[in-house]
């Protein structure tokens, strides 16, 4: 954000080499609008502070948040083992699966296989 400063301070410059004159109508806008600029500069530099804060921060719970869900869901399902009802057919399925919206069927008859919680767990 250095280069907003800068930016501002050459303008400045320029007008000050101009030697606008402060009672002039131009002068004035002139003045006034590099006066707006600053401000500007002042308010973006200590938004992308703030910003950078927020990001810090939410960094930090999102850390936090996986270390409880570690804790809380310490035992992962990595693959679950179902029988098919129609054909006996012995499926496993990764826990992938288990969150897809999809449904799941079995590969041999197309049965469709639901899955309980007690299977789940």
């Amino acid at each position: 954000m250095e280069h907003l400063y800068e930016k501002v301070a050459y303008l400045r410059g320029l007008a000050e080499g101009m030697e606008l004159n402060e009672s002039s109508k131009e002068g004035k806008v002139l003045l006034q609008i590099i006066e707006t600029l600053e401000e500007f500069t002042d308010a973006i530099v200590e938004l992308d502070e703030n910003q950078l804060e927020l990001t810090d921060y939410v960094e930090t719970i999102d850390e936090d948040l996986e270390d409880v869900e570690d804790e809380l869901f310490d035992e992962e399902l990595d693959s679950l083992e179902v029988q098919c009802p129609k054909c006996q057919e012995i499926l496993i399925i990764d826990d992938e699966d288990l969150f897809d919206d999809e449904n799941i069927h079995c590969p041999e008859c197309e049965e469709e296989v639901e899955i309980t919680e007690s299977e789940e767990n």
